[in-house]
C-alpha cells in the first residue's frame, strides 16, 4: 500500500511503543536527549510552564535541523525531572517521517490520513481511534494525532509519548505547549 505524504523527502525514524522513536528513548535525560539528538541537528533547551502543581520540572529540547534556514524545530522532545522523556513530537514540515506498522504518520493531510487509517483498519482487521479533536490514528495509547495548518491544509503532527509523573494516561500527559503549534491552537 502506498501513501503520500505531501511534503519534501525526510529522515526515516522507527516507533516503538514504550520504547521510543528514531534515537530518542522515554525516560532519557535532557542530556541524553541533547546527545543523541546531534545526528539530526541543533539543539536548544528551555523550561517548560509548569502549569499543573502535579508535574515535577519539564523541560523543552528543540531539535533544528542543519542547514536549513531558521524553521520551527524538526522534532520537540519533552522531558520531566521524575520520568526523563515521555513525549516526542515530529514537526509536520521539517520532522522525520514516522510509520506505525508502515502506515505514514507525520505531514499527512488529515483528511487523506483517516481515509489510510479506516483502510488500513480494514485491512489488518485491527482498530484505530479519534483524538477529541477529530483527527484519526492508530489505536496506540502511546501515539496521539494532532493538526498543524500548513499554508492552507491540516497536516498531521504526532505526538509519541508515555505516561508522565503525576497523569492517568496521555492526555493527562500532554504538554500544555502542544495545545497550540505555530501560534495556533490545534483544537
Amino acid at each position: 500500500m502506498a501513501f503520500k505524504t505531501g511534503v519534501a523527502e525526510r529522515d526515516e525514524w522507527s516507533y516503538s511503543p514504550t520504547v521510543g522513536v528514531g534515537p530518542l528513548r522515554f525516560g532519557m535525560t535532557v542530556d541524553e536527549v541533547v546527545e543523541a539528538a546531534e545526528m539530526l541537528g541543533q539543539t536548544k533547551v528551555s523550561d517548560c510552564a509548569r502549569d499543573h502543581a502535579i508535574f515535577t520540572p519539564t523541560w523543552k529540547v528543540e531539535v533544528h535541523r542543519r542547514g536549513v534556514a531558521p524553521s520551527p524545530p524538526a522534532v520537540t522532545a519533552y522531558v520531566s525531572q521524575a520520568v526523563g522523556l515521555f513525549c516526542i513530537a515530529a514537526d509536520a514540515v521539517h520532522g522525520p517521517q514516522v510509520a506505525y506498522d508502515g502506515l505514514p504518520l507525520v505531514g499527512r493531510d488529515l483528511s487523506e490520513l483517516e481515509s489510510d487509517a479506516i483502510a488500513y483498519a480494514e485491512a489488518m482487521d485491527v482498530h484505530f481511534r479519534y483524538t477529541p479533536e477529530g483527527y484519526a490514528g492508530p489505536d496506540d495509547s502511546g501515539v496521539v494525532m494532532r493538526g498543524q495548518l500548513v499554508g492552507q491544509v491540516l497536516r498531521s503532527r504526532p505526538l509519541f509519548m508515555v505516561t508522565r509523573d503525576g497523569a492517568n494516561t496521555e492526555w493527562d500527559s500532554m504538554p500544555s505547549a502542544e495545545y497550540r503549534v505555530n501560534g495556533r491552537s490545534t483544537a
